[in-house]
């Protein structure tokens, strides 16, 4: 009986793998599905319709505020007869290359549902048969990461990405006690309080390449630790090294232990940033009071930087920020202005009772 059964599976084995052989062959993106149908008790197999699916543009750029479309179409080879209802769904993971994905968008012909972060803000364009591009509104500064377009029709799934990236610039914060007092923790809350988020490597590359240059190390969103270097020297890494983006060793601790400085990134301003000085300096206390009185808010540093990039925010006088620094921003540099290049000017955290003009924030002034 033993031999029998022995004999039994050395049978069987290679009928299975012979069946597997000749099954269709997959290829790199796009499978062949086969369905069949009993005829004469026989299976009756015969090829499908095959899904495709792309997006035109890899990366798209946008502004905090403002609309963005994502594209996403999808085809099929040989074209339908008649138009099929399909799933399409749209979701997102996190521009730190995390696995956290959410929800976005699902639609079945013309019904759709939104997850409740983008409700109100997203919708499918369908300009066409087979669009299945997805259009943001008033885009956020959580909404930058990698955006997933899937069309699901029956046993065919696909899927295309599309990044999206926000339009900013980067700029280095410290605490009020100096240099490297935060962990990651409070670099990102630091950053939010600043109107910004914790810059990416990409956004961190992306202004290098346009000349910050900044000798301190600070975290990113991936929890690295970087700094910027246009113009190489001792301190910063030594002279003789290229300049680019250079990674800080850190210390053998925990992480919630180690402490550094942050890069923010900060998109475009929704409001407008103004020097404020009604008739007298003040102290930081009397320029909180100055700004809401005046129908405003005092500015954040990442509403200054903001200004200064996007609205050429040009004013050589110091003024109270938010968190307590003063600061002022220059796009013509001139004599008794500060360095000879474009910038915003700091003057750390003086003493709250000494007395400067301050710097308001007016959202969509009239």
């Amino acid at each position: 009986m033993m031999v029998l059964l022995q004999t039994l599976v050395l049978v069987l084995v290679p009928l299975v793998f012979l069946d597997w052989t000749l099954a269709d062959p997959i290829d790199d993106n796009n499978f062949v599905y086969h369905n069949f149908n009993r005829k004469n008790g026989q299976d009756v197999y015969f090829n499908s319709n095959k899904l495709y699916i792309n997006s035109t543009e890899a990366v798209v750029y946008a502004h905090e505020g403002g609309n963005a479309t994502l594209p996403c179409r999808f085809w099929y080879q040989p074209e339908l007869d008649s138009v099929r209802e399909v799933r399409i769904k749209w979701s997102w993971l996190p521009a730190t290359g995390g696995t956290l994905k959410k929800d976005v968008l699902v639609a079945v012909g013309s019904k759709s549902r939104s997850s409740e972060e983008f409700r109100g803000r997203v919708r499918l364009t369908q300009d066409f048969t087979g669009d299945a591009s997805l259009l943001i509104l008033n885009v956020q500064k959580s909404d930058a990461g990698r955006f997933v377009c899937e069309v699901v029709d029956g046993l065919e799934d696909r899927s295309a990405t599309v990044d999206l990236e926000l339009q900013g610039m980067v700029f280095p914060y410290q605490h009020s006690k100096g240099r490297y007092f935060l962990t990651f923790e409070a670099a990102q809350q630091a950053c939010e309080s600043q109107n910004s988020t914790v810059a990416t490597l990409s956004q961190l590359l992306h202004s290098w390449k346009e000349g910050l240059n900044w000798c301190n190390a600070g975290w990113l969103a991936d929890r690295s630790v970087k700094y910027p270097i246009t113009q190489p020297r001792g301190p910063c890494g030594g002279q003789d090294l290229a300049p680019g983006i250079r990674s800080y060793a850190r210390r053998q601790q925990p992480q919630q232990q180690q402490h550094f400085d942050v890069f923010c990134f900060t998109s475009s301003l929704q409001g407008k940033v103004y020097y404020h000085q009604p008739g007298h300096k003040m102290t930081l206390h009397e320029a909180v009071l100055a700004c809401q009185l005046d129908g405003a808010e005092t500015a954040s540093v990442g509403q200054m930087y903001a200004a200064w990039r996007f609205q050429a925010l040009d004013h050589c006088a110091a003024g109270w920020l938010a968190d307590g620094s003063v600061r002022y921003a220059i796009t013509s540099p001139r004599r008794n202005c500060g360095p000879s290049e474009p910038g915003v000017r700091s003057f750390g955290f003086p003493r709250p009772h000494d007395k400067h003009g301050v710097y308001c924030y007016k959202e969509n002034p009239q």
